[in-house]
Parts: structure tokens; C-alpha cells; sequence
């Protein structure tokens, strides 16, 4: 949510930003709510204090007439001042709906462009291999290697279910156990987040009201599933006033995350790229509202992923995300993504963004600066590691010319061996 005067101050800004974003906006119908909601809240004060102003005078008027009259003067200001606050609580929730719908306002970096073909390359890491065999795809290295049950999965679970089996559960422990003891080193604090979350929560990181077919609901709980620890982590702070001094506040959280996929009818059918039950390490932070600081951390989030890639030795590249696939609530995001042999492509496994104060006002999250004045916080996170996607790119770029998969040095110590063999 942006600030409503900074709105009223900036249309145009509103305007290109929205343009920019590829989003409907009816900012004029904003303007003219806000507008209405302010003069009603007037009328309503003024009411106010004419009613307390004729009730004070009531007690001191001798005349039984002019007291009666008086009296029902006062109660004539009752009803009238209650069909305006009722008309208030009207208008203040129209005024809201149509805030929750103002888009934020893009870095002036972030490239133009609608679709993943207008990302623009910022830099490239490891090189793909050149392998001297036919790569498996990851599919196909699964079933030799007993690590994968999608058959059953969807026994059990249905479209995109899936059993995780044998060394791909291993793996899986070891990367996330690799990844927070890299985060906590650094000076993260690692925290295991909730999945159920209220509404709030959802509203607050922009999730809501716009992507809600995208959110499993649990109808009897009045509560949802979170698609990310950031909902949750984000919730954790809300309506609370930290001190300057406590931040940055960074956090490296392990959650179970679910997402319902509706956008992505036939997309990735096949596999585990995309699922609708997963896990991730996410990195958060909150830090002073200050651009340039928010610039800098975003940098550091994005190159902590690239540090993970690196040390996992798989080869990727970062782009900066096209104004037209960013979210409402984001300022600036990159996209980390890894090679996929078998595709002969890059595909996005994490992804770095920064919000400004955009998610804290709606959750309330500020702090008392060193004046004494109180500010909202600034925002930011980035997928540390997401699992099991991340296996398809370690399974298949790693994968041997005599049938095994080489295990990166750094997860050797948490699985316990070097090279996965096939079954026999």
C-alpha cells in the first residue's frame, strides 16, 4: 500500500506505474473516494462537536420548552451523525479496496517488457557442462535411482502429488540444513515459520485480494495455506514498533509452502518443477526506510542465492524481472535461474525482491528512528533454496557418464557419501 497523500501528490507516477506494470487501475475512481471518504469525515467532526456543544448547553438551559427542544435537537444530530458513520464505514471499505489495488511504484532499472523474453540479463555464473553423453532428464534419472513415486502421488494426492524416496530425501535434508548453516553465518536468524496463516497476513504481503484463486482456503479454520514463509515472517512483526537500533532485522525461515497453481493449467506437467506442495528456505529482511539501504540488501539477498548455486557447482544466471511480470507489491526483482540440461534452457529457482514500505504499512510494521519519529520499515526477501525443484538442475547436471549422480562437496558431509549409484 502506498501512502494516500503521496498518491494524491504524484497521479501521473501512479499512472506510468500502473502502465508500466500492465495493470487496470481506475486511479481517478480513487481520487474521488478519497475525496468523499475526507469530506464525510469532516461533515462527521463538525456534527460531532456541535452535538457535544448542545448537549453541554442542555444542562444549564432553565426553560423546560427550550430544554425539550434542545433535547430533540440533539437527538435529530444522533441520527443524522449515525446514518453518516454508517455511510463512512461504507466508504472507508470501497476507499481500502480500491487502495489495496494501487500498484507499486517500479525501480527505474527494471527493463520494460510482459513476458519472461523481455527479462533483462544482469550477469551469468557457471557455465553449462558440455557433456560427452546424453544427458537423462530428471525423470528419467529418478526412476534408475528410485527417488521419485509421481504415479502414487497422484494416488494419493492427485495432480502434481509426489513421493520423494531414497537419496532425493537425503538430499533434500542436506540442502536445507546446508542452506541455514550458510544463512546463519552471515548473521541471519533462522526461525521455522507457520503455514497456516489468517487473512491479514495474505492482505498485508499483497498477496491478497488479487491472487486469492491461487491460495488454499480452510473453509471451517478461517485460515490459508501460505505459498511462502515471507506471509508469515511478514505477519510475525505486524502492528509492532521496533527500535532503529534492532535493524536490519534478517531472518533465514524453513516452511512447508502450497500454492493451488490455478494460473498455470498445462504448465510443467510432467516432473517437479511445479507442484502444489513444496518446501522452502526463504530469506526476509526488514531494514530503516532509506532506498539506497533497500538497494544495497537487495544486492546482498540476491548474491547470498547466487553463493548457494555456486557452492551446489550449478551452473545459472540472474536476470532482472520485465516491469509487466512483476507483482503489485514489488519495487525491483531478480530472477536466479539455473540450467536445465535436459531442457536445454534456464528455468527461474529463486527469486530476489524489495517492496519499500509497501507491505509494512499495510501490516503496521514500523520503527522509532534516532529523532524519535516513527517510520514504517522497508522490505525484502529472496528463496534461499526451494525444494524439491532444485533437484532437477543437481540431479541432471551432475550426472556421470557411468550412470551415477557426483554429489557436490558441499552437501557430502550431510548426505555422508560422494556419488549416488543407481539401482540395481
Amino acid at each position: 500500500m502506498l501512502d494516500i497523500k503521496f498518491i494524491r501528490e504524484n497521479p501521473e507516477l501512479i499512472k506510468e506505474a500502473a502502465k508500466k506494470k500492465r495493470l487496470s487501475f481506475n486511479l481517478q475512481q480513487l481520487l474521488d473516494t478519497d475525496k468523499a471518504r475526507r469530506e464525510l469525515l469532516q461533515d462527521i467532526e463538525k456534527l460531532r462537536a456541535q452535538q457535544n456543544k448542545e448537549t453541554d448547553r442542555i444542562a444549564i438551559i432553565q426553560d423546560d420548552e427550550e430544554r425539550k427542544a434542545a433535547i430533540s435537537a440533539v437527538g435529530n444530530m444522533k441520527e443524522e451523525l449515525s446514518r453518516k458513520e454508517a455511510g463512512l464505514k461504507t466508504i472507508r471499505k470501497e476507499w481500502y479496496e480500491q487502495m489495496y489495488d494501487v500498484p507499486n511504484i517500479p525501480d527505474p532499472t527494471v527493463p520494460e517488457g510482459k513476458t519472461d523474453e523481455d527479462n533483462e540479463l544482469l550477469r551469468k555464473g557457471l557455465e553449462p557442462n558440455s557433456f560427452d553423453f546424453t544427458p537423462k532428464d530428471h525423470i528419467a534419472l529418478a526412476k534408475a535411482f528410485d527417488l521419485l513415486d509421481l504415479e502414487r502421488g497422484a494416488k494419493v494426492s492427485g495432480f502434481r502429488g509426489y513421493f520423494l524416496k531414497n537419496d532425493a530425501v537425503l538430499l533434500s535434508f542436506a540442502l536445507w540444513q546446508f542452506t541455514i548453516d550458510m544463512m546463519i553465518k552471515k548473521g541471519y536468524e533462522p526461525v521455522m515459520a507457520p503455514t497456516l496463516v489468517r487473512e491479514e497476513n495474505l492482505i498485508g504481503t499483497g498477496h491478497f485480494p488479487q491472487a486469492r484463486e491461487d491460495v488454499y482456503k480452510l473453509a471451517d479454520d478461517d485460515l490459508y495455506l501460505a505459498g511462502t514463509a515471507e506471509i508469515p515472517l511478514m505477519g510475525y512483526r505486524g502492528n509492532e514498533i521496533l527500535k532503529e537500533e534492532e535493524l536490519p532485522k534478517k531472518f533465514i525461515a524453513f516452511s512447508p509452502c502450497f500454492r493451488r497453481e490455478a494460473g498455470s493449467h498445462g504448465k510443467d506437467t510432467r516432473g517437479i518443477y511445479r507442484l502444489h506442495e513444496f518446501f522452502k528456505v526463504e530469506q526476509l529482511i526488514l531494514c530503516e526506510n532509506n532506498h539506497e539501504l533497500s538497494v544495497a540488501l537487495h544486492e546482498e539477498l540476491t548474491k547470498n542465492a547466487e553463493e548457494i548455486a555456486e557452492t551446489l557447482e550449478l551452473p545459472y544466471r540472474i536476470v532482472t524481472v520485465a516491469a509487466g511480470q512483476l507483482g503489485r507489491a514489488h519495487v525491483k526483482t531478480y530472477d536466479i535461474e539455473v540450467w536445465i540440461p535436459s531442457e536445454k534452457r534456464y528455468r527461474e529457482s529463486h527469486s530476489s525482491s524489495y517492496y519499500h514500505d509497501f507491505q509494512t504499512r499495510r501490516l503496521n510494521i514500523r520503527y522509532r528512528d534516532k529523532n524519535g519519529h516513527i517510520r514504517f520499515c522497508h522490505s525484502l526477501n529472496n528463496t534461499a533454496i526451494a525444494t524439491p525443484r532444485i533437484l532437477i538442475s543437481l540431479l541432471e547436471n551432475h550426472q556421470q557418464k557411468d550412470g551415477s549422480i557426483r554429489i557436490p562437496h558441499a552437501l557430502q558431509k550431510y548426505i555422508g557419501k560422494a556419488v549416488m549409484e543407481p539401482k540395481k
